[in-house]
């Protein structure tokens, strides 16, 4: 299974950056998961340059088309997503590709609700499919751990293991036909 994870900080030191390379360090044999490392060169999103997509936007496409789920992990900044992660999602918004895409939202910090939540309704709205089971909060903020120190904790490293188990086991259902329905409510 390839996963593609996507990370809403710029931040070289980020949190949720880290997460996301623990979780690739972490992952089993048969998932992939590869970190998206073109953020910064997303051009401000412009529906006038849908016609001609920016080689960026089309390398985030081409990543979105062969992942099979996605991990997402943002900051919160002002009670909100980043700027950032919001790019990203707007140039995914008419990506039909992206549509029904199983999503695990990473949370590094438990005082994040208010992007937690704006991440998880921005998403909804694309009709993402979000993997509940594989959406969880790591307590990172202010625990001065290291990437290396996530990595060899057994509880950072064993709720990645878990929550890429739950997206493994969510993707293998979606594609067999006994995932959830995707019926969208008004």
């Amino acid at each position: 299974m390839r996963v593609l994870a996507i990370s809403g900080s710029l931040r070289a030191a980020s949190l949720n950056s880290a997460l996301l390379r623990t979780a690739a360090r972490v992952a089993p044999p048969d998932i992939v998961v590869s970190i998206f490392g073109g953020m910064r060169d997303l051009p401000l999103f412009n529906p006038d340059l849908e016609s001609q997509i920016p080689s960026a936007v089309a390398a985030l496409h081409g990543e979105i088309n062969l992942a099979d789920a996605l991990l997402i992990a943002s900051p919160e900044y002002a009670h909100g997503v980043t700027g950032t992660i919001k790019n990203a999602l707007d140039w995914l918004v008419s990506y039909e590709p992206f549509v029904y895409k199983p999503v695990a939202v990473l949370n590094a910090s438990p005082r994040a609700r208010h992007a937690d939540a704006a991440l998880r309704e921005t998403l909804k709205t694309m009709s993402a499919v979000i993997v509940e089971e594989a959406s969880i909060t790591v307590p990172l903020l202010g625990s001065g751990l290291s990437e290396e120190a996530m990595l060899q904790s057994p509880a950072i490293g064993g709720a990645m293991k878990t929550a890429l188990a739950a997206l493994y086991t969510s993707v293998i259902l979606h594609k067999s036909g006994q995932g959830p329905s995707f019926l969208l409510l008004p």
